[in-house]
This record gives C-alpha cells, structure tokens and sequence, in this order.
C-alpha cells in the first residue's frame, strides 16, 4: 500500500482532515500530521471507522529536527505529501511586531522549505515518481490591505514551489500548487468569523469536498501532461457575477 503525509491538519471538517479522508479512501495508509494531538486523534480514528489506515504525528513544522523525525517515523512508500500550513490572521504593518511577521514566514515558507527538503530526498532516495502539493491563498497573487505578513510569506512559498517543480520534474516527482481563492466552509471560518459566515449567501464559500477533488486530480495526472497551479473559487465571487442580478 502506498503512503501519503499531509501536514496541517486541523478540525475534522477543515481542508487537511477532510483531504486525509478522501486520500485513504483512495487506497492509501495517511500520515495526518499538525500541532493538536486531540484534532489529529479524531481524524485518524474517523479513517479507521472508515475501513482505512491511518497514524498521527504532532510536529512543529518550523523545527528542522521534528520534520526529519516525521520522515523517519512514514519510512519508505511515501508517494503523496501535501503541505497544508499557513497563518492568515490580519494586522496592519505599523502595528505588527516583528515577530509576528517573522512567524507567519516560517510557518508559510520556511517550514514548506524544511518539509519539500525532506520529502523530496526521500522520493529520490527511492528512486522513484512523486506528489508533492501546497496550499496556497490568493495573497500568494496579490497584496491585500491588513495582510502583509500573510501575503509577503504565500507569495515565497509559491515561488519556492515553481522552483522546486523545475528542479525535479525530470526526476518524475510531480509539484503543485493549489490556490483557495476564497474562504472555505469549515470550522475554522465558523470560528473565527460567525457574523460573516452568517451573511454570506449560500455559495460564497468554497466546498471542501470539492478542493479535496482538486488535489487527488494533481495527483492522477499523467506526466506528459502535468498541471503546477490551480485556483479554486465559488461560481459565485463578484466579478463573476452581474450587478443587476
């Protein structure tokens, strides 16, 4: 059976639990990684309720020794790794500590350098083909007022994996990048802004299930025809839409 590692996993019905899900329905044993032991305990036995493998790791994705353990504890047969880690919360340049910037950079692009580096040594060291994913956010796109920390680190971390893709892609290892261009219907939107989910109409945030379908579509692609970016939005952004509507 193949492996797979996603690393950011949060609540159950956030994007990384829910695409741990849909990857071990896949036929694959699932390493679901993040920081809350509680969060990853109920995605791991929500999968083996589900007849399928799973294990959990808690990890620090800025710490260069814990991501070189994690690979040690997958082994061999990793063949899908995903990265799904970042911080989006708001703040105005002025007003931010220097360390609040610093940590959205290494949480977005320092620890995907440190998480790619290891993944990508372990294809090859295997001598064989590979996925590696990231999520991205539109501010990897473009800049948004009371978003600096977040847009300056998604900005590095999708450079980071154009550049990662050219360096590997004739060893057969397959990078992407998928772009949320809009807030997803989880818990964490739920959680932190109520008042907007409740105003939002239906359709204004992005389905889960299908931003997981998104990632395993990278994932089964032939090689002779690869994609590096997606960018998933609702039908219903507005731009999209007419005004008189």
């Amino acid at each position: 059976m193949k492996k797979a590692l996603v690393i950011g996993v949060g609540p159950l019905n956030g994007l990384g639990a829910q695409l741990c899900k849909k990857i071990a329905n896949n036929n694959f044993e699932v390493f679901v990684a993040g920081r809350t032991k509680d969060n990853l305990d109920i995605v791991v036995n929500s999968i083996i309720q589900d007849g399928n493998k799973a294990k959990s790791l808690v990890i620090d994705t800025t710490n260069e020794e814990h991501v070189k353990n994690m690979m040690k504890f997958v082994g061999s047969g990793l063949d899908f790794a995903v990265y799904n880690v970042g911080n989006n919360r708001p703040g105005k340049i002025i007003d931010m500590d220097a360390s609040y910037f610093k940590e959205s950079w290494e949480t977005s692009c320092f620890g995907g350098f440190l998480f790619a580096k290891e993944v990508i040594k372990t294809f090859l060291k295997e001598k064989t083909t590979g996925t590696l994913i990231f999520t991205g956010a539109s501010a990897s796109l473009r800049g948004k007022s009371n978003f600096g920390a977040f847009n300056s680190a998604k900005g590095a971390l999708r450079n980071l994996a154009q550049a990662i893709a050219k360096e590997y892609a004739e060893n057969g290892i397959h990078v992407g990048h998928v772009i949320v261009d809009g807030g997803l219907a989880g818990e964490r939107i739920k959680q932190r802004l109520p008042d907007f989910v409740q105003r939002v109409k239906d359709g204004k945030l992005i389905d889960i299930e299908s931003v997981t379908d998104a990632y395993m579509f990278l994932y089964n692609q032939n090689k002779n025809a690869w994609t590096f970016e997606l960018d998933v939005r609702t039908s219903k952004e507005n731009w999209y839409i007419r005004k008189d509507f």
